[in-house]
């Protein structure tokens, strides 16, 4: 009686998770698809004004070369991240405008972001970066970067922290490389840690047959007296037009200080063009 009493409580259990797993499921391709609508709708009215578009996404680095000038691009995505029991859904979004083809900001965080306990407004990045073109393979950029704690506790630090990223972009036959350097100057820190974090990432991104391409992405946190993290990011992006890029794929943690993996999808799209 006692062993039908149990299995009975696990069947009960394994079909409410997969109840749950399957509503998860179903949001994240609903959001998907509200993405797919809302970029198509926005890209065919600025298509005609637009050129090629320079996707951030969906990698951690950044590539040194900036947008086309004039041209105001807009990033967004759906993020779901899980660690030590813990899930977290975002809505990251970033907009990018050049000036010249030296100069351009960025802005941009966390729509919103929401785990067990609490939802917020993420934090808000302000970047003013500086290109350095050496040739049609080769390049350079530094990023300073101001995140403004808007985010609420325990999501946020509330206090503001100051970046500096350096940038190496390089063609290697097909292959394109961006190499990130991020040097973070933390508002917020405990006592026995350093106030100075250290983000070391490179992107290598392959185009495919078609419109399709591939990215893969190792990357690192370093930060005297916290364990160090690492993770590996792939991800498969789609172009159907010169205008447009979407999309999506998976980080996996690589040690047990490191989420335990991580999903998301995107796009990236021109808003206007503000001037030719």
């Amino acid at each position: 009686m006692v062993s039908i009493f149990f299995l009975a409580v696990s069947d009960k259990k394994v079909s409410t998770s997969l109840r749950l797993g399957e509503k998860l499921v179903k949001k994240f391709i609903h959001l998907i698809i509200l993405f797919f609508l809302f970029s198509f709708r926005i890209q065919h009215s600025v298509a005609q004004e637009a050129t090629v578009v320079t996707p951030y996404r969906p990698s951690l680095s950044n590539p040194a070369q900036l947008p086309t000038a004039g041209q105001l691009e807009l990033e967004m995505g759906s993020l779901r991240a899980r660690g030590n029991g813990v899930v977290l859904d975002s809505t990251p979004i970033l907009l990018k405008l050049a000036f010249n083809k030296d100069w351009g900001i960025l802005a941009g965080g966390q729509v919103y972001t929401r785990d067990h306990d609490a939802k917020t407004f993420g934090d808000i990045n302000i970047t003013l970066k500086r290109a350095f073109l050496v040739s049609e393979k080769t390049a350079f950029g530094i990023e300073l970067i101001t995140k403004l704690p808007t985010a609420s506790a325990p999501i946020g630090s509330g206090k503001a922290d100051f970046l500096v990223n350096g940038i190496y972009s390089q063609d290697i036959g097909k292959v394109h490389m961006d190499a990130n350097v991020t040097l973070a100057l933390l508002g917020k820190h405990d006592l026995a840690t350093s106030r100075v974090q250290t983000n070391l990432s490179a992107a290598f991104s392959l185009p495919l047959s078609g419109r399709f391409g591939l990215t893969a992405e190792p990357s690192a946190v370093v930060q005297q007296g916290v364990p160090t993290t690492a993770q590996l990011l792939g991800a498969l992006t789609f172009s159907p037009s010169k205008t447009i890029t979407f999309d999506a794929g998976i980080a996996k943690g690589l040690n047990n200080n490191s989420q335990n993996w991580s999903i998301f999808a995107g796009v990236v799209l021109p808003l206007a063009r503000l001037w030719q």
